[in-house]
């Protein structure tokens, strides 16, 4: 199992993926908003959503994990 994280701290502006999705590596699974920026949050690897760990609005930190996947 693998999670995809944070690559800066920011809020959850939208999850793009569905728990059950299958991904590629660099397809974005999310994407953040910092200093009035979106910032995209992609899959380093292929695999399937297994569990989305934040919701839209969420505050995250560097490092925080966003979703799982197998």
């Amino acid at each position: 199992m693998t999670t995809v994280k944070a690559t800066m701290a920011g809020t959850v502006w939208k999850i793009i993926v569905l728990e059950g999705e299958e991904v590629k590596a660099g397809q974005d699974v999310a994407i953040l908003e910092s200093m009035k920026m979106e910032i995209p949050i992609p899959a380093e690897v292929d695999g399937k959503v297994k569990k989305i760990l934040v919701q839209e609005g969420d505050f995250i930190n560097v490092d925080d994990d966003i979703l799982e996947l197998e």
